[in-house]
C-alpha cells in the first residue's frame, strides 16, 4: 500500500468527502484497513443526539460512521470521545479530550447547523482562569483528518518513537500543507515509508512502516530518541 499525502491532502483539505477517502488510505498504509464493523451506527448516534438535544454536524456523523471504533486510529494519546461520551461545555459541543484532561476540543453551539462547522480548543487551567477557546480547524473533517495523520504516531504496538530535534535538519521529507489554524504549532512532514509530526519547535513523533525502516531514519535524524 502507497500513500501519497503531498498529492492527496490538499484535496482533502478542502473537501471532507476527499478527507474520508483519504483517511481510509492511511489505516490502509499502516496495515490496519477499515472495515464494516469500525464505525458507530446511526441508531449510537440518535442516541446521542437526543441525550443532548441537539443534532449533530453531518461531519462529526460520518467520521463515527467511519471510524468511531478504531481508537488505533484516534486514540492512543488524546481521545476522540464515542457518542455516548460526548457532551457540552461552555456553549460547546466537546467531541476530543486530552489524554490527562489538560485540554479539551469543541464545536461551537452555535455553528452546530453546519454540515462540517470550525472546530476550537482550550486548555483546562486552575480557577479563576477561565482560558478563551481558540481557533483550531477550519472544519470538523480537517481535525479529524489530523487526528487519524497524529494518534497512529503514538501507537506503542507500532514502530514508533519521538523525541527532539530541529526540523531543519529533516533531509528527505517533504513538509505537509498546514491543517491547523494560525497560531497552532504542529507540522507533519511525509516520506514514502514514515509519517512524522513536530510539535513547537523540536518535538517530533515518528512511525514508520517497518522496524528496518525506523532504525534506518533514526540513525538519520539528530535525535535523543526516547525507544531507539
Amino acid at each position: 500500500m502507497t500513500l501519497d499525502l503531498p498529492r492527496d491532502l490538499p484535496a482533502a483539505l478542502a473537501d471532507r468527502t476527499a478527507a474520508w477517502r483519504l483517511i481510509a488510505e492511511v489505516a490502509a498504509f499502516w496495515g490496519t484497513p477499515l472495515g464494516p464493523g469500525d464505525g458507530r451506527t446511526d441508531a449510537e448516534l440518535d442516541a446521542a443526539e437526543a441525550r443532548l438535544g441537539l443534532r449533530l454536524p453531518a461531519a462529526l456523523r460520518e467520521a463515527h460512521r467511519l471510524l468511531g471504533n478504531r481508537p488505533d486510529l484516534t486514540g492512543n494519546h488524546d481521545t476522540l470521545l464515542p457518542p455516548e461520551e460526548l457532551y457540552v461545555d461552555r456553549e460547546h459541543l466537546v467531541y476530543r479530550v486530552e489524554n490527562q484532561g489538560c485540554a479539551y476540543w469543541g464545536v461551537p453551539l452555535a455553528a452546530l447547523g453546519r454540515a462540517d462547522p470550525p472546530t476550537v480548543a482550550w486548555p483546562n487551567l486552575a480557577p479563576p482562569t477561565v482560558p478563551e477557546p481558540e481557533p483550531w480547524t477550519a472544519r470538523l473533517s480537517v481535525e479529524i483528518l489530523a487526528v487519524v495523520l497524529t494518534e497512529p504516531l503514538f501507537d506503542e504496538d507500532a514502530h514508533v518513537d519521538a523525541g527532539e530535534a530541529d526540523p531543519a535538519e529533516l533531509v528527505g521529507w517533504t513538509e505537509l500543507p498546514r491543517l491547523y489554524e494560525a497560531g497552532i504549532d504542529t507540522r507533519f512532514f511525509a516520506r514514502p515509508d514514515a509519517l512524522l509530526a513536530v510539535q513547537g519547535d523540536s518535538w517530533l513523533a515518528l512511525r514508520a512502516v517497518s522496524r528496518e525502516a525506523l532504525e534506518a531514519l533514526c540513525g538519520q535524524i539528530q535525535v535523543s530518541w526516547l525507544r531507539s
